[in-house]
């Protein structure tokens, strides 16, 4: 089952998940973190970035990447990460990599899951839940087994993401991720929500059935998964209560 954290605002967790990354990068120096884009992660960064911790060791893989748009253009998630995560905390950018950004597309996927093998899997995920119910970009329908691929993007995906471009007909139609089966090897899930929108989703991923219907339903067969929500994303929740006081109660050595 996972941790459930029902908190204030999206400051307040990303000041817990910043607690969990810290933690393991003053434990772990060269740890693998995974690293995911858009607005809900940005207060994890924020709060990363004011406590001076060296990153330059730590390793970053991108959850995904746009495919078509060219090199350098702002809201490739290569820009994205560069300009969000590896300049305000200070990673070395060699270090960071982003899926199809060497080779071929066609083998892009492979060699993504052979360069996280090789850094010895990822410690941390940071993962965000779209409107769809994807993580990554796994839409509805994806293999739960689904590794790093080419997928097409959903007209809802499409459209929730067109506010980062002119218009919605320069949002691309595909992309690659990490597949569902590429995050549950991941050894910790965080996984953050916020606002009402979200609500009903995080819902049926976390109390829900086991579905591809809705991708991130499949935390539920991580063995550690943290997932910090603010009181509107949690307003569905069956369990809240149970999850506030399991939060309050919990023992010393749970405590980050």
């Amino acid at each position: 089952m996972a941790e459930v954290v029902i908190v204030r605002d999206a400051d307040e967790a990303g000041e817990i998940a910043a607690d969990l990354i810290e933690k393991l990068v003053r434990g772990t120096p060269d740890a693998v973190l995974g690293l995911a884009t858009g607005s809900t992660p940005l207060t994890t960064w924020t709060a990363l970035g004011k406590r001076g911790l060296d990153f330059s060791r730590v390793r970053g893989f991108a959850l995904d990447e746009y495919v078509g748009l060219e090199q350098g253009h702002p809201q490739s998630y290569r820009s994205v990460i560069d300009r969000e995560v590896v300049g305000p905390l200070r990673l070395t950018a060699e270090l960071v990599r982003v899926p199809g950004d060497s080779g071929p597309i066609e083998t892009a996927g492979d060699d993504y899951e052979a360069a996280i093998a090789a850094a010895g899997g990822i410690d941390l995920q940071v993962l965000g839940i779209g409107r769809t119910g994807h993580i990554g970009f796994n839409e509805p329908s994806s293999s739960f087994g689904s590794l790093t691929r080419v997928k097409t993007l959903t007209k809802q995906t499409r459209a929730d993401n067109a506010r980062f471009f002119d218009s919605i007909d320069d949002v691309p139609t595909h992309c690659i991720t990490q597949g569902l089966g590429t995050i549950l090897r991941a050894r910790h899930l965080v996984l953050l929500a916020f606002g009402e929108a979200k609500a009903q989703i995080i819902a049926g991923a976390l109390e829900g059935p086991l579905t591809a219907s809705l991708p991130a339903s499949v935390v539920q067969l991580h063995p550690r998964v943290t997932v910090i929500v603010d009181e509107p994303a949690a307003s569905d929740l069956a369990f809240a209560d149970y999850y506030r006081y399991a939060w309050e109660h919990r023992l010393p050595w749970e405590k980050v």
